[in-house]
C-alpha cells in the first residue's frame, strides 16, 4: 500500500517544477557562497590583482605573499603572536562555556519551576533584548570599573556570561520538554540537579549547540571592539584586536588585511561545520507527549 502511494506521488510529480526548484536553490546557494569564495581568492591575490579594475572575483596568479607580510608584521611586535592566540582562545572558550552553563541553569527554573514573579522576570529578560550593546556599554563599563576588573580577562568574560539572548533561547527550548518526564524522574528519586544535567541538557542539545555557535562567533569576531574598551595591556589583547590595528595601517597593508579576513573566518566556519548536524536535528523531545 505504501509503495503504491509513493509510485502515485512520483507519477504526479512535475519534472519541470523539480528542475525549476533545483535551479532556484542552486542560484541561492551560489549567491550565499559567493562572499566566502571571494574572501578565499582575495587572500591569495597579489597586490596588482587586488587593485585591478574591474575587480577580479577569481585569483589568476595565486601567491602566499600576503601571509608572509602578515608574519613579518607580527615578527616586529614585542609581544609574541602566540600570546594573542592564547588570549583569543581562552576568552572564547571560557566565555562560551560559562555563558552556556549560566544561561541553561537560569533557564531551567524559568521554564519548569513555578515561583512568584516568574513571568515578570522573563518579561525583563525579553525587554533586555531590545537594548543594543551601544546603549549598555556605559553602564557596563561603570560596573566593570566598580568591580575592579578593568584591564583583565574578567572585563570581557563577565558581560559574556550575562548575555540574555542565551537565557531566552534555552528557556524557549526547555518549555517543550513534557512536564510528565520531569515528574517521572522526581518520582524515581532524582534531584533537581540530576534532572537538569542528565535529562534536560541532553534533550536540549540542539539549543545549546546553537548557543555555542552564537557565543563563540561573538567573542571571536568582536574582540577588537570589546578589548579596546576594557583592556589596555598589550599582553592581554586578542588576535582580532591586533588584526584591527593592522587594518588601520592604510592601503599599504591591503594584502595582509585580506589574509587576516580569511584567518578570522576559519574558526567560526569550522565550529559551524562540526556542529551543524546536531543543530539542525529535531529535538529528541518532539516525539514525547504528556
Amino acid at each position: 500500500m505504501r509503495l503504491k502511494q509513493l509510485l502515485r506521488r512520483r507519477l504526479n510529480r512535475s519534472w519541470s517544477v523539480d528542475i525549476l526548484l533545483f535551479l532556484l536553490l542552486a542560484g541561492v546557494a551560489v549567491f550565499m557562497a559567493a562572499p566566502l569564495v571571494y574572501t578565499v581568492n582575495r587572500a591569495f591575490m597579489p597586490l596588482d590583482e587586488i587593485f585591478a579594475f574591474p575587480p577580479r572575483f577569481i585569483v589568476r596568479n595565486p601567491t602566499v605573499q600576503n601571509f608572509k607580510d602578515l608574519l613579518n608584521i607580527f615578527s616586529d611586535s614585542w609581544v609574541p603572536f602566540s600570546r594573542y592566540v592564547f588570549n583569543t582562545f581562552f576568552i572564547a572558550i571560557v566565555g562560551t562555556a560559562g555563558h552556556v552553563v549560566i544561561a541553561s541553569a537560569a533557564a531551567y527554573p524559568l521554564a519548569k519551576v513555578k515561583f512568584p514573579f516568574r513571568g515578570a522576570l522573563f518579561h525583563l529578560v525579553v525587554l533586555s533584548l531590545m537594548f543594543t550593546p551601544y546603549i549598555t556599554q556605559v553602564p557596563n563599563y561603570m560596573t566593570i570599573s566598580w568591580l575592579g576588573m578593568i584591564n583583565s580577562y574578567w572585563a570581557i568574560l563577565i558581560p559574556a556570561f550575562g548575555t540574555t539572548l542565551g537565557l531566552y533561547l534555552m528557556k524557549q527550548f526547555m518549555e517543550q520538554i513534557p512536564d510528565a518526564l520531569i515528574e517521572a524522574a522526581k518520582i524515581d528519586g532524582a534531584s533537581e540537579y540530576r534532572i537538569f544535567w542528565k535529562i534536560v541538557m541532553p534533550i536540549v542539545k540542539p539549543a545549546w549547540l546553537t548557543l555555542i555557535i552564537f557565543s563563540l562567533q561573538n567573542l571571536w569576531t568582536n574582540g577588537s571592539v570589546t578589548s579596546h574598551k576594557y583592556i589596555y595591556s598589550e599582553q592581554l589583547r586578542t588576535v582580532d584586536a591586533v588584526f584591527g590595528q593592522i587594518a588601520n595601517g592604510g592601503i599599504a597593508r591591503t594584502g595582509p588585511v585580506a589574509a587576516v579576513t580569511l584567518l578570522m573566518m576559519l574558526v567560526p566556519i569550522t565550529v559551524f561545520i562540526v556542529t551543524q548536524s546536531n543543530v539542525i536535528q529535531t529535538m529528541s523531545s518532539s516525539g514525547l507527549k504528556d
